[in-house]
């Protein structure tokens, strides 16, 4: 789609009077559209999903799953065609009749309309995009198909190396490569963001190479305080490149651990770079198990959602877990469902599926998921209350006992770090999740 009328569009002064006359305004309000309406349209993408159309506007990354008719609309008005004359033409290609009117209100309501007739459609400013200067030719490499041969290369050597010297596999005590406890902290801190920052730049750069802009931002996984990268436009691209960009991040750090693999074999055991070495080798693949937590929307998640051929896997599995509650609390409930079948219950009470309204391949797969949902949110929140709350509070509480003069320059500086890094982090994942929550609500008030 372009911004451009087509071939078809009427370009005199007389039709493009009429057309304004055709329009007219409502006080205060939007445009009215009458079927002599013309549209102008943003740049839209399409693609075709399975039974259904992809169509979108890259600019303010919003998209909508259309059918059939929906899409060939869109083309039509973008081609210039007036609301009337995509009326028509629809109902000679389909035999049903279509409201265009609405239809193109509802585009509007996306974004997706620049000007009806000779109004312009007021436009939201874009989303910021992280990295704006890094352009799709500067990364079109991260889309070369033999990328993924030479990750698999150098994730087999480095397999290979370890059959041959299992003594290189890491283990919890490789953390504690110093003696000291605040240095173990500091620099694990500072290695495990850096490696997260690669692993997040990995699915910007491979998504930017695809043309979709991109943008990092803190988020919050329950408990997890994480970092996310919105490459929703990726929708658009073919499947390889959805696939690869939702697997950048995996890919690095594997790549990472790989090398790090190979040159733990090339140093000497007991050395300070052979126990740094194998430190880095365990803060690069200590994220690849919570990327299997999929009820948290991880990357394997998005992998998930692209092959089952969902349009919101969590979203529909979320609703139909809580649909499934609901029942499950009426069915305990035997008096008051008695009472309100003697009362009678009102079409408005009813508590319809929200799967059903779903086609079939989506259907099966949410109501799985819903169930991978409901278990591993909760396995997630018991082991929050059962291991990682307390021992955060048992680690501050030791750090506060620790200030004060009768504990010496090591020990104060022991805990101020713990204070700092351990207080931080819990501090931000408050502050990160309280502004997310509140960006949720604004833009559901809207």
């Amino acid at each position: 789609m372009t911004d451009t009328a087509g071939p078809e569009a009427d370009t005199s002064d007389t039709a493009a009077e009429a057309d304004a006359a055709a329009v007219g305004t409502d006080a205060d309000g939007p445009p009215r559209i009458t079927p002599a309406t013309r549209v102008l349209l943003h740049d839209l993408a399409v693609r075709r999903d399975r039974d259904e159309w992809i169509v979108g506007r890259m600019a303010t990354r919003t998209f909508v799953a259309l059918p059939a008719a929906g899409a060939r609309a869109v083309e039509l008005l973008g081609a210039g065609l007036s609301v009337g004359r995509t009326e028509e033409s629809l109902r000679a290609e389909t035999g049903e009749e279509f409201d265009i009117a609405d239809f193109v209100g509802d585009l509007a309501a996306l974004g997706f309309v620049a000007r009806i007739g000779d109004h312009a459609v007021p436009d939201a400013e874009p989303p910021r995009a992280s990295l704006p200067w890094l352009r799709p030719r500067h990364v079109r490499l991260a889309l070369h198909p033999v990328l993924p041969l030479l990750v698999g290369a150098l994730l087999a050597a480095a397999v290979v190396v370890l059959v041959r010297r299992p003594d290189l596999l890491p283990g919890y005590r490789d953390l504690l490569w110093s003696r000291h406890g605040s240095v173990v902290l500091l620099s694990g801190a500072a290695a495990g963001w850096t490696l997260l920052l690669a692993h997040e730049l990995a699915h910007l750069v491979t998504a930017r190479a695809a043309g979709v802009p991109g943008k990092m931002r803190l988020g919050t996984r329950l408990q997890f305080l994480v970092m996310q990268t919105d490459i929703s436009g990726i929708e658009l691209a073919p499947r390889r490149h959805r696939l690869t960009a939702y697997l950048a991040g995996i890919a690095l750090n594997l790549s990472v651990a790989s090398s790090l693999v190979l040159a733990l074999a090339l140093t000497e055991t007991g050395t300070t770079a052979h126990r740094l070495l194998a430190a880095a080798l365990l803060l690069a693949l200590l994220p690849l198990p919570f990327q299997c937590m999929v009820f948290t929307r991880t990357d394997l998640y998005f992998v998930l959602q692209d092959l089952t051929g969902c349009r919101d896997l969590y979203g529909d599995g979320l609703a139909y877990a809580r649909y499934r509650a609901r029942r499950s609390v009426r069915s305990m409930r035997a008096v008051r469902a008695v009472r309100a079948v003697r009362r009678g219950v009102r079409a408005g009470d009813r508590d319809d599926d929200p799967s059903a309204r779903l086609p079939a391949h989506e259907r099966r797969a949410v109501r799985l998921y819903s169930v991978v949902l409901v278990v591993g949110t909760a396995a997630c929140l018991a082991f929050m209350a059962a291991v990682t709350l307390p021992v955060d509070v048992a680690l501050l509480a030791r750090a506060v006992r620790g200030l004060g003069s009768g504990h010496g320059l090591a020990g104060n500086a022991d805990a101020v770090t713990v204070l700092v890094v351990l207080g931080g982090v819990n501090v931000l994942w408050l502050v990160t999740w309280w502004r997310n929550r509140r960006s949720r609500r604004s833009a559901g008030a809207t």
